[in-house]
């Protein structure tokens, strides 16, 4: 019952990736439709492909082969040391906990993967695309998988240093999103705003996404996709009872839910009608928030999760498009990295894994948070500055102008129809 619910779930994950890949498609431009969503493809496939060959020896599972070190008299295991190529893997009912944790990190590094698309909307080049993939499956994602869910250094804090139960993320907060998001900021600061997006007074000039309804309709495609995420992730890496999973589903819904209205509500407060994408990045944020603590927390802290992620969001938006001046089409900074935090901070916050515990399970979260900042993120620059340095990432002036989609395919989105001229990007 639990393998096959297990991989039941497993296999709605790419629900969750096509819902990104609508959604930055649509808030995108319509000369760029085509690319964003084949560029999703593509990242799916390759990070799909390193990881199996280098990515999971590093990510390795509890229990298993490691590299660690003695320092201040406690052991850190700092990295898997598996066989490359799942060399080590044994695909037989004896090591079913095994093959079930390889087969969810195929899904869920393709996940994380995808949300720099976002950041890099209208301008990454899809030849840059799979190269930093690449190198975001084979590097990033798995030394912080390892150290979350392979047995690391920060699921042993709590042992070690008495915080709690360690740092807990059962669906992926801070492994999928807030790493993804982390590396979507990198990308966006790397690439530079679109062409017309800041005039020459530093203003920031709305660039509205092309198509609501594709965004709208990606975000019922994500819901379907993290009920099995949150679901399979607390399963496999927890050992949640296959009868909780009910509750996973129902927190990971009230999140969204909580989340969209709350981003409704702000938006329509203060611009005095509703903003759709922001709503439709409210919901998102609910989802990504839930993640960490779904298997955890009662429904009313899913609700309170979801209604400060998604009244968040607005502001956080404008925090990085109008002050910090990075442009992110798709809010996949916002959502991911932002709403990623802060869901895995409220896990510690609201879960009850340990009773009595509650302060040294948020502290626990917040050295997972500080791990994030500190080294996943100069990471992810770092990487994709030396890359940037041996071929620029993003597409040159006409590529601007033309759009992605004619640039980079050759053909666009909608061959048939007239799309809307950009007065946005100056010849």
């Amino acid at each position: 019952m639990s393998l096959a619910l297990s991989l039941f779930a497993i296999m709605l994950i790419p629900f969750a990736a096509a819902g990104l890949g609508l959604i930055h498609s649509g808030l995108g431009r319509s000369r760029s439709a085509a690319h964003a969503l084949l560029a999703t493809l593509c990242v799916l496939s390759i990070t799909a492909v390193v990881f199996v060959l280098v990515g999971f020896a590093w990510t390795g599972f509890a229990g298993g082969h490691s590299y660690s070190a003695i320092a201040g008299g406690f052991n850190w295991n700092w990295i898997g040391a598996e066989g490359f190529a799942a060399s080590g893997v044994n695909f037989d009912a004896a090591s079913e906990q095994i093959t079930l944790k390889l087969c969810f990190h195929i899904f869920a590094v393709g996940l994380a993967g995808v949300i720099a698309i976002g950041a890099g909307a209208d301008r990454w080049r899809l030849g840059a695309t799979c190269i930093s993939s690449a190198i975001f499956a084979a590097i990033i994602y798995p030394l912080f998988a390892h150290w979350v869910w392979g047995g690391g250094w920060l699921a042993e804090v709590g042992t070690s240093f008495g915080l709690g139960s360690g740092m807990i993320d059962a669906g992926g907060s801070a492994v999928i999103q807030a790493t993804g998001g982390l590396t979507a900021l990198a990308i966006a600061c790397l690439l530079g705003p679109r062409r017309g997006k800041y005039g020459t007074d530093g203003v920031a000039t709305a660039i509205p996404g092309h198509n609501i309804v594709l965004v709208l309709f990606g975000c019922i495609l994500a819901l379907v996709g993290w009920t099995g995420l949150n679901a399979a992730g607390a399963m496999i890496f927890y050992a949640v009872a296959p009868g909780r999973v009910v509750l996973v589903v129902i927190n990971t819904m009230l999140a969204a839910a909580a989340s969209a209205l709350a981003a409704l509500s702000v938006t329509r407060f203060r611009f005095g009608k509703p903003d759709a994408s922001l709503t439709a990045n409210g919901w998102v944020a609910g989802l990504v928030a839930s993640s960490a603590g779904c298997a955890f927390i009662p429904p009313t802290a899913a609700i309170l999760i979801g209604l400060v992620a998604g009244g968040l969001i607005p502001y956080v938006v404008e925090l990085f498009e109008l002050k910090l001046y990075v442009d992110d089409p798709g809010g996949a900074i916002s959502v991911h990295a932002g709403a990623g935090l802060w869901g895995t901070l409220a896990a510690g916050i609201f879960a009850y894994v340990v009773p009595g515990m509650r302060g040294p399970q948020v502290l626990a979260q917040m050295v997972g948070i500080a791990t994030l900042l500190g080294f996943v993120l100069p990471l992810a620059y770092g990487a994709n500055w030396l890359l940037h340095r041996v071929g620029p990432q993003r597409v040159d002036r006409d590529g601007d102008y033309q759009g992605m989609d004619i640039r980079e395919l050759g053909a666009g989105a909608y061959p048939e129809f007239v799309v809307h001229s950009d007065e946005f990007v100056p010849r």
